[in-house]
């Protein structure tokens, strides 16, 4: 089922199913700025990344003595979220543990995603509750897709991405989706980066420590596009699918992929954060569109 968000000029679908923001378009020149999903290519839009991020060593973690089988990114952008407020500037969706959770990951949790619209940005806020009495250990990450090119008659290497800080960056190279330890250089005190599909040849770009809290969506000849602002996360990654895939993926996360050799052990990885009992965890990114 799908709930909206509008106003003059914008308006925001997004699914119960993985409480999933499905389009943001502009009503007056009828530009859809989000991916739509295209089966052949790739089936989602913008799913949430929670309770990891990324794959697993063989798919898998311990804790507490026991191991779990959890798939790539977890489960929530697999599961019917509840619509719990709505108003016209806000929808706000809630997912709590279940017997269904409890199978794959053993901690109960309150996982609420909240859209907010304004003018042309778009705040998506990710809110998790410990209702326990024990710690509670969980990723998140936000993998939102963005139509590129976004008019008909461009080519993806029309776009580049702007950071708002000069950028050293390594971006840090995955094998079969964990990190390998390894590194190649990108970025050497630069803003810019040019897309091209030859640079997802080998998997997403998979930076740590960004200096920039924004990077902006530009194209070479005119001035749709979008920006996308994340303070505080401090992983991020870039994708997209494959060479003549029509979009470009900006990946803010609280959590990274295991590494190669990794124990398994959820309590010691990467980027995993740590809840005590009753605590709560927020963090935000907007698009702000043009």
């Amino acid at each position: 089922m799908l709930h909206y968000l509008e106003n003059d000029n914008y308006k925001v679908g997004v699914k119960t199913a993985g409480a999933e923001l499905s389009s943001f378009r502009n009503k007056q020149t009828n530009l859809e700025y989000i991916w739509q999903a295209d089966p052949q290519i790739w089936p989602r839009h913008a799913p949430v990344l929670f309770p990891v991020v990324g794959k697993l060593p063989g798919g898998k973690f311990s804790y507490g003595g026991k191991t779990y089988e959890l798939s790539q990114h977890g489960f929530a952008r697999d599961l019917d979220f509840t619509l719990v407020s709505q108003s016209g500037k806000e929808l706000i969706f809630e997912l709590k543990d279940s017997e269904q959770t409890k199978a794959v990951y053993p901690f109960p949790f309150r996982l609420q995603i909240i859209y907010r619209l304004e003018g042309n940005a778009l705040e998506t806020t990710y809110a998790v509750q410990n209702p326990a009495e024990a710690d509670l250990y969980f990723s998140i990450g936000a993998h939102p897709a963005f139509n590129c090119p976004l008019l008909p008659g461009e080519f993806f290497a029309d776009y580049y991405l702007e950071f708002d800080q000069p950028e050293n960056q390594a971006h840090y190279l995955l094998e079969l989706g964990l990190l390998n330890g390894k590194t190649e250089p990108l970025l050497k005190n630069e803003i810019k980066l040019p897309l091209s599909y030859d640079l997802f040849l080998h998997d997403a770009l998979v930076f740590k420590n960004l200096a920039s809290e924004k990077i902006e969506l530009k194209n070479l000849k005119h001035h749709h596009g979008l920006s996308f602002e994340f303070k505080g996360f401090p992983y991020f990654g870039i994708w997209t699918k494959q060479p003549g895939a029509g979009f470009i993926c900006l990946e803010p996360w609280h959590g990274i992929a295991s590494s190669v050799g990794d124990n398994g052990e959820l309590t010691q990885k990467e980027g995993i954060k740590k809840l005590a009992a009753g605590e709560a965890f927020s963090c935000a990114y907007t698009i702000r569109v043009h």
